[in-house]
């Protein structure tokens, strides 16, 4: 379970405790027609992106990029932020492209989604060029991170992937935010 959510929850709980030590006795002599539920506010809110916020239109090969990142994420049964965190790192990476070989232009033997390296363990280039496959090990990665749940985008990417640009994840997160908000239950 979460820390923000679990944290909200004990919240919940030790209002409704302490509203039953004070109000108690004098609800136990109110008129049951009179009585008006009382709405309380959890704060379940993620973490705000941070910096200047870039957005890219996508085509038709990005947003099936975007629904195999969603859908990779729901079979690792992961949560919903498990899947912006994908997406950015991959907004970054390679703008939701599923990159081959560039050839002079490569940074080292980097493909895919994630411009993982099979140099560096990711796995062969005919597994990291598969939306689906790329997507699980950068999730596995991301499970091997204590506290990613709660860290800020940048830094439980930068963690995975180790990047030259550490920060440079952190300005596709609103649109990440806002494609997982839009395909998770599609």
């Amino acid at each position: 379970m979460n820390t923000i959510f679990r944290k909200s929850m004990l919240s919940v709980a030790g209002l409704a405790f302490a509203g039953g030590v004070f109000a108690g006795p004098i609800a136990a002599h109110a008129n049951p027609v009179d009585a008006k539920p009382v709405a309380v506010a959890v704060q379940t809110t993620a973490p705000k992106p941070q910096g200047e916020q870039s957005h890219i239109s996508l085509n038709d090969e990005q947003s099936a990029n975007v629904k195999a990142i969603i859908a990779a994420t729901k079979k690792a049964g992961l949560p919903e932020r498990a899947a912006v965190i994908s997406i950015a790192t991959s907004l970054q990476e390679s703008k939701l492209e599923n990159l081959g070989h560039l050839g002079d232009m490569n940074d080292h033997d980097s493909l895919g989604l994630f411009q993982q390296r099979p140099s560096s363990g990711w796995g062969t280039p005919e597994q990291i060029t598969d939306p689906a496959y790329s997507t699980t090990a950068f999730l596995k990665g991301l499970k091997q991170v204590d506290g990613w749940q709660d860290m800020a985008l940048t830094d439980a990417a930068q963690t995975v992937q180790v990047s030259a640009y550490p920060d440079a994840y952190a300005q596709w997160e609103q649109q990440a935010t806002d494609l997982v908000g839009q395909h998770w239950n599609s």
